[in-house]
């Protein structure tokens, strides 16, 4: 499922009074919510869903593709989500 086609869903939940426009603002303010809540706290849990989290990787040492130079990784930050159990269950 792609953006759009989870805009339609979307549209199609909310009912025929709805817009598209309406449900892509929907799912904007939900995915901005979600993004500045991870910056703020780190963490944001939604119950029966899962958590999207910080995640801090180690630096760390590889290899370049090309040359097969060792290369040192710098230590960076990313977002991580656990499904809930509900939702690994509906599965």
């Amino acid at each position: 499922m792609n953006k759009s086609e989870l805009v339609e869903a979307i549209q199609k939940t909310l009912g025929k009074d709805a817009t598209k426009r309406c449900a892509e603002d929907a799912l904007s303010a939900t995915l901005e919510s979600i993004a500045k809540g991870v910056k703020k706290d780190g963490k944001v849990q939604l119950i029966g869903f899962g958590t999207f989290e910080v995640k801090k990787r180690a630096a760390r040492m590889g290899r370049n593709p090309k040359t097969g130079e060792a290369m040192k990784i710098k230590a960076s930050k990313t977002v991580g989500f656990k499904a809930s159990s509900n939702l690994k269950g509906s599965l």
